[in-house]
Order: C-alpha cells, then structure tokens, then sequence
C-alpha cells in the first residue's frame, strides 16, 4: 500500500462543457486525455486521492492542508452553479501528514484555513474522476513560497503517511503550465513562455524528476506557469522509485499550456533520491562561495554568525584592508537562502565611523530586523548567500532615462518618505519596474510624481 500512480493534469474550467458551452472542444486531446486518466484512477481503486492545487489557499512561509471532515463546491464563479461537488477528507491521513510534517519542521498543517469552499483546481479534475470513480476521499493541500525543494520533501511526507497508514493513495498534480504563449492570450505573449512549456513536458513526459530544481524562480515567473511547485510535491511522493511516466497530451490554443502526463510507481531505487542530490550540490556550491568571499562578506557573515549564536556583535579584526577601516560609505548587506531573499537592511549614505562598522551594524539587521522576515535560526547559517553593496555618492538626476537598471541603483523621494533600490537584481529588467518597487518600499503611491537620484555600487561577494 501507499502512493501506487500520479498524474499532472491542468484546470482550465472551460474544458466542463457547461462552461465551455462548444470550446471545450478546441481542447479535444486534453479531454480524451482526462478520460484516460479516469480510467487509470477507477483501476486503481485508491482509498484517498490527494490532491494539490495552485488555487487553494497559498501562503508565502507554510503548506495548507484543508481540515474538517469535507468541503463543497461549485462551478459559480464560472457561470455554472449547477456544476456542484461533495468531497469527504481522509482526517486520519491529514492528521498523519501533519505529524510527519512536523518531524522534519516542515512548516505544513491546517492552521490558517480562509475559505472551505473546493476551488477550481481542485474540481476540474474532480468532473472527471467522478464520470468513472466515486469511492475516494481526499486530502487537498495548497502550494506555498517555499522552495521547491521543500514541496519536494512534502511529497516524501505525503508518501510517508500513505505508507504508515496502508492507504492506497493516488496523487494529482493540479496545474496549468506557461500562462503567456500568445499575444493574443489572455496573459500575453512572453518568449520564456513556450521555452517553459518546451521544457517541462520534456522533464515530465521522461519523469526526470531532478530537472524540476533547475527551473530558477525568474524564469518560472516570466513564464507565467501555474503548477511547478504541484509537480515538484508530486515527484516527491516518488522518491528513491522508479516510475514509469507517459506524456498523453499537450495542447495551448487559448495561450495557456495544458499538459497531462501519468506515472506509475514501479521497484524501489535509491539512486532516485533527488533532494538528497540537490542539497548535496547545494553544500557543495555554498562551500565553494565561501571559499571565495571578500574581506567584506567575510566581515558581514562572522558577524551573522556571532550574533545569532551569542547576540554579541564582533569587534573589527585589525587585519581588515584599510580602505574597510577608513572609508566612509553607505552599505547594504543582503542575505539569501535557497536562491530567496532572506534579509536587506542598508543605509544610503555613511552613518558610522567607517565601511567596516557599517557593515557590522547593517549585517545584524538584515539578520534580525528586516520586517519582511523572521529572524535567522542557527540552523540556517551554513544556508545562507551574502553579499555587501558599497554605495557611492547619490546623484539627482531628471528623467528615468538616465537610469540603467545593471549600472545605477536608484533613491526615489517624495515629501519626507525616500525609497531606494539596489542595482542589477535578478527579475528586476526595466526602469519603470525598478522606479515601482523603489516607490512601493517607500510607501509612495506608483501614480505619484518623484525626485530621483541614481548612484553606483560596487558589489563585493
């Protein structure tokens, strides 16, 4: 017993032919491919069914599990009430879930619950299992911010429980793919957008699982994909096995991708522990970068560590090159984990005696200050990617186009509130995309008139 097949399927609510009402049928491959997977679930007879969805609820730092004993829904929204649904929760599996979750301080449970009502992403897939099979019940977890190595070690939860509970369990991977592959569309056109879905059905339709953690953030993002991190907790719940994986369809005719692949589990083999190489790499990679830091990352991660440790700041080693214990500038220390920002707290110009005391005083806050995060465990200190920003002198300038988003950073200001964003971040690729976040950081409204001034850093790793 335990996760016997799995399937990554779209949920695009036009395929239900009382909301498509005719245009399902542009879409033809995709029906005939959610009929087949009907097929496989009804053979496979599963106790439980666990579903997850971009669409349930989805928050930034946790996995939600929906609680209760079950849920309805309907296809309303979509201009087909009559469309309803009843669904039964496996509590035991959920309650199972949550324990193992919790062993691995896995941030995943049912706290946090917005809405009981069965979304889209969940139901979609449901019109057609219930056309075959009916005696499930379902588990439906949501997606989070997380890394995807994360989702990942949630599907080996999910495995897990299915195991320790002798529950034949089948998983659905809800998700559409690249949301932007026709100007057109309703999302328009962006050139990542067919390179993702390119991409993905080749990694899926071969179950090359490990593929899915070189999928970066940005280009996910440009793509405008739907269910990466579904597929990714998916291949988790197949960790160290073998599967036989069959693409049955792609189509993207309305500028969303829809793909359907299944997989069927097959021997154990423990050369297909594919979060365990990811990290492994990772520890490779980040030793690696350490090895390579500057006096001035050094600096800020030796007092990172202390400070977390002791919640002592250190004092300025007397080797430090002179140009750290002289110089007066602005400095900003940026922290990341898992390819996330994790903290930034910098000053725009020098509010202390020398770059190497400001590096101190900014490094501690971007550890334990920054409002946007939490402070940093001791746990993730060997986790983390920084680097130290030295500013130089700020500028007025008079138009944006005499900004350069990989040369100048940028201080925007309007009355007393003043907004600064550093140069050459990753996804940050226009002026007016760095004058937006520079003006949101700052509280300033985007409709708002603002002084700008651009300045240069120089970026020590």
């Amino acid at each position: 017993m335990g996760i016997s097949a799995a399937f990554m399927v779209p949920h695009p609510p036009l395929i239900v032919p009382e909301i498509g009402r005719g245009e399902e049928k542009n879409i033809q491959d995709t029906i005939d491919a959610y009929r087949e997977i009907a097929r496989q679930i009804k053979e496979c007879a599963p106790e439980t069914i666990v579903i997850l969805s971009p669409h349930q609820i989805m928050y930034a730092d946790y996995f939600h599990i929906s609680p209760g004993r079950g849920a309805k829904g309907d296809f309303g929204n979509f201009r087909a009430k009559d469309v309803k649904f009843e669904v039964s929760y496996d509590t035991e599996f959920v309650d199972e879930l949550c324990l193992l979750a919790g062993e691995r301080n896995l941030p995943a449970g049912t706290m946090g619950e917005r809405d009981k009502k069965l979304d889209h992403g969940t139901m979609v897939p449901l019109y057609f299992v219930n056309q075959f099979y009916s005696s499930y019940k379902i588990v439906r977890i949501g997606l989070s911010g997380l890394p995807l190595v994360k989702h990942y070690e949630l599907g080996e939860c999910i495995r897990e429980a299915a195991r320790r509970l002798g529950r034949k369990t089948v998983v659905i991977a809800s998700g559409d793919l690249s949301h932007k592959l026709k100007e057109d569309g309703p999302y328009g056109y962006q050139k990542e957008g067919p390179q993702y879905d390119k991409r993905i059905m080749e990694v899926m339709g071969a179950g090359n699982f490990s593929e899915l953690f070189a999928f970066s953030e940005k280009f996910c993002d440009k793509a405008g994909e739907c269910g990466h991190r579904s597929f990714t907790i998916m291949a988790g719940t197949f960790d160290k096995m073998d599967v036989k994986a069959e693409r049955l369809s792609y189509e993207g005719p309305f500028g969303v991708g829809y793909g359907i692949c299944t997989y069927q589990a097959l021997s154990e083999n423990l050369e297909r522990n594919f979060r365990e190489q990811y990290e492994e790499k990772e520890r490779q990679r980040l030793s690696a970068l350490r090895e390579k830091e500057d006096a001035y990352v050094k600096l800020a991660r030796r007092t990172i560590e202390k400070y977390i440790i002791s919640g002592r700041k250190p004092e300025i080693p007397e080797s430090l090159p002179e140009e750290m214990r002289e110089r007066r500038a602005g400095v900003f220390v940026s922290i990341k984990k898992d390819g996330q920002l994790r903290g930034c707290i910098g000053t725009i110009q020098a509010v202390r005696d020398c770059v190497a005391e400001e590096i101190i005083e900014n490094a501690v806050s971007a550890a334990v200050r920054d409002p946007r995060f939490s402070p940093i465990e001791p746990e993730e200190l060997e986790y983390l990617v920084i680097s130290v920003d030295v500013l130089g002198e700020t500028e007025k300038i008079s138009s944006p186009e005499e900004l350069d988003t990989e040369k100048y950073g940028v201080v925007v200001t309007k009355g007393h509130k003043r907004g600064l964003l550093l140069p050459n971040l990753e996804g940050v690729d226009t002026v007016e995309e760095q004058i937006a976040i520079a003006k949101q950081k700052a509280g300033i409204r985007e409709s708002e008139t603002v002084e700008l001034e651009r300045f240069e850093v120089v970026r020590h790793y």
